[in-house]
């Protein structure tokens, strides 16, 4: 028995492609399930784009009637906000200054800023460079049961839990910005704790060694050398607990009052921007009266102070965004 040995151009030889086949297989052959991937991306960044849009152009037609009947200088400048108050039909005898809901955002924000950042690197170092694998494996899922746990619950806690104890301790008043700020401080913890983790958790293993090496502890080490290397993905974290603060609604509407007073006393109460918006839309006031169009005035300005956040973030992780 014979064997005719294989040659190019026989059946079971591979021949290469002619000149005028093209080099680029994957350009002929793309598979259909990849374009369809593609597609889907491609549609979920333009929902998310459409969705902002649909949002600000919301925003644009009652503002406008607002804006007509009350001047923007005196909106953004004023101190005093009684829209909520007499009667909500007249556009003359309430005064229309935000400064008050802003101030009261910032306070609650700032102080929910103070307990998240130092207790959420703090946990996402311990995490990254001391606990073990097993000990990372069981306290990070209990750390982010915190996100899931619902505003509304966190608000009644901070009524009837932690209220009572600053009126104890620091003579607080009933409703004030200091409880919902602490508590809406806890909420944010796993937000910036598990980003901050992550981004550390991506920093070579090349680095410590080397800080090793040259005689640093682990302490210095995670300060001097793993701390700046994730320096983008850690202020990412902490803007994006940021921008949650500021868009809380349930804990400072249940327990920071519905009072704008322009305050900076964290003991007594200030009624936030979120926390009106709430109280307009949940029927208080009556569609098309000046109380309803203010709602999306206040909107509109929340809606400017978030995006200028997250421009801000978007500058500082590029201006501190390290490749490895």
């Amino acid at each position: 028995m014979t064997y005719s040995p294989i040659t190019a151009g026989s059946p079971g030889a591979g021949s290469p492609p002619s000149a005028d086949e093209p080099m680029d297989l994957r350009a002929r052959h793309r598979r259909v399930g990849e374009r369809l991937i593609k597609v889907l991306l491609a549609g979920s960044a333009l929902l998310s784009v459409a969705v902002t849009a649909g949002i600000a152009v919301s925003l644009i037609a009652p503002m406008w009637t607002f804006f007509g009947n009350v001047d923007i200088g005196e909106f953004l400048t004023g101190t005093s906000w009684t829209a909520g108050f007499g009667d909500k039909s007249s556009w003359t005898d309430k005064d229309w200054g935000v400064l008050p809901l802003v101030v009261g955002t910032l306070s609650t924000t700032l102080i929910a800023l103070l307990v998240a950042v130092p207790l959420g690197l703090g946990a996402a170092i311990y995490l990254s460079e001391y606990a073990n694998a097993r000990t990372r494996r069981v306290l990070k899922p209990v750390l982010e049961i915190l996100a899931g746990v619902p505003t509304v619950v966190y608000g009644v806690f901070a009524l009837t839990m932690v209220t009572p104890i600053l009126q104890e301790l620091f003579g607080a008043q009933f409703f004030n910005n200091l409880a919902p700020g602490l508590v809406m401080g806890f909420m944010i913890v796993p937000t910036v704790a598990s980003l901050s983790e992550d981004a550390m958790s991506a920093v070579p293993d090349s680095l410590r060694q080397g800080s090793y090496a040259l005689g640093a502890n682990r302490m210095k080490t995670t300060l001097r050398v793993v701390f700046p290397a994730s320096l983008s993905g850690i202020v990412a974290a902490v803007v994006l607990g940021l921008s949650r603060a500021v868009g809380e609604t349930m804990i400072v509407a249940i327990a920071a009052g519905t009072q704008p007073q322009l305050t900076f006393n964290p003991l007594e109460g200030a009624q936030t921007m979120t926390g009106f918006i709430a109280q307009v839309a949940s029927g208080d006031a009556p569609q098309g009266s000046p109380v309803y169009y203010s709602l999306f005035a206040v909107g509109a300005l929340l809606f400017v102070i978030t995006l200028v956040i997250n421009m801000i973030s978007i500058a500082l992780v590029r201006k501190y965004r390290q490749a490895y």
